[in-house]
């Protein structure tokens, strides 16, 4: 995450605290302090002895982490809990664009947060929120620290032989992935210049908006049943083409992430045809999300953060796949997808509100990894 983490270690030792910082590339050491850096370059099976030994030959009282599905981060939380050692889990924000997820022992579907609307009804002891200052983030800033970080890695991949990157680890390959997403993003911008006035004036309250979820995202190979995003698509055509009322919609958008990565839109279309409901689906890109989901029947989501925004406008939403937001009252919790198309209930106002507030003030900091250091970590 850039010098996020540099800045962290920084910040925790001007307040007196001991840190140390282990690393798995040339990516991790560029990014970190030398006079506590501590690499791992043995193969993975290892690591749950080295973790083991490590946390108690240096006392580790805390331990802070990106992420926790990846095996390096799985194995530590493992054994720091059974140690009674305190883990905190950084992640994209729960609520964007002001905010990043620092949480106890998990995030999304690992979080402990409750599930029972009650326990959010009856938390009236927690302060109000205010509203976020900017975070400041910088797209910019996010694309060097990624480029930087591929590249370094690749290129002295040499010092840390057996390491395994949880997803692809080309830089090449990521440039290419990169320019491409330029150019298409240009293209979009062509393309579907005629498609927000289409949704949010000719076509408002009619569709149905599915926000399809990186290709690779351990929300979707960790927190649901799918294995890949094709299969979710076709599961939402097909219930869609047998259940849903015959004068709507339904429009898929792509992950602004996979933009250079994945185009499902032929996928897509192929799959409406067999189903003769072409003429009923609408496949987008880069329309802008907030105007969409204003103007949207319903949301269908695996567990995308996208879907806590549809429950803050007011849509009835139903997820697919595990969620910290997916609470009775919240969304269509434990109903079909075949009788939400045609029966789906609106949010409880007053529960979402006690619920982004506990959120808020329990799981989220007013910051960003690309720009304004939250001043809880300062």
């Amino acid at each position: 995450m850039g010098t996020f983490f540099k800045k962290l270690d920084k910040n925790f030792r001007k307040k007196g605290a001991i840190t140390y910082r282990i690393g798995f590339n040339m990516g991790d050491q560029f990014f970190s302090y030398r006079d506590n850096y501590i690499p791992f370059r043995d193969v993975c099976e290892v690591w749950p002895k080295f973790i083991e030994e490590f946390l108690g030959k240096k006392k580790i009282d805390m331990v802070f982490l990106f992420g926790d599905c990846r095996y390096y981060q799985k194995v530590t939380t493992a054994i720091a809990k059974e140690k009674g050692i305190d883990v905190f889990v950084f992640e994209e924000g729960y609520l964007r664009p002001h905010y990043i997820t620092m949480e106890k022992f998990g995030v999304n579907g690992f979080s402990q947060l409750s599930k029972n609307p009650a326990f959010y009804l009856s938390s009236t002891g927690d302060e109000m929120v205010p509203e976020p200052v900017h975070a400041k983030s910088s797209k910019t800033k996010m694309v060097i620290s990624a480029t930087l970080y591929y590249a370094i890695s690749n290129l002295f991949g040499i010092h840390y032989p057996h390491y395994r990157h949880h997803r692809e680890f080309s830089a090449v390959q990521e440039a290419f992935y990169g320019i491409r997403g330029l150019f298409r993003k240009a293209l979009y911008a062509v393309t579907e210049r005629d498609c927000l006035e289409r949704l949010t004036v000719t076509l408002s309250g009619r569709y149905y908006f599915v926000p399809l979820q990186t290709h690779n995202d351990f929300q979707i190979l960790q927190h649901s049943r799918y294995r890949s995003i094709e299969k979710f698509i076709i599961e939402v055509l097909e219930s869609f083409a047998q259940y849903a009322p015959k004068d709507t919609y339904l429009v898929f958008k792509h992950h602004p992430v996979d933009r250079g990565r994945k185009n499902y839109r032929k996928f897509i279309l192929e799959q409406a045809n067999i189903l003769e409901i072409r003429e009923s689906v609408i496949v987008i890109h880069d329309v802008f999300l907030p105007e969409i989901l204003k103007h949207t029947r319903g949301t269908v989501t695996i567990n995308s953060t996208v879907g806590l925004t549809s429950i803050e406008y007011g849509i009835p939403t139903i997820t697919l796949g595990e969620a910290v937001y997916d609470i009775e009252g919240l969304t269509n919790k434990g109903k079909e997808l075949k009788v939400f198309w045609s029966d789906p209930q609106l949010p409880d106002r007053k529960l979402y509100h006690r619920f982004r507030q506990y959120l808020v003030n329990h799981t989220q900091l007013n910051g960003s990894f690309y720009g304004r250091m939250p001043k809880e970590l300062q």
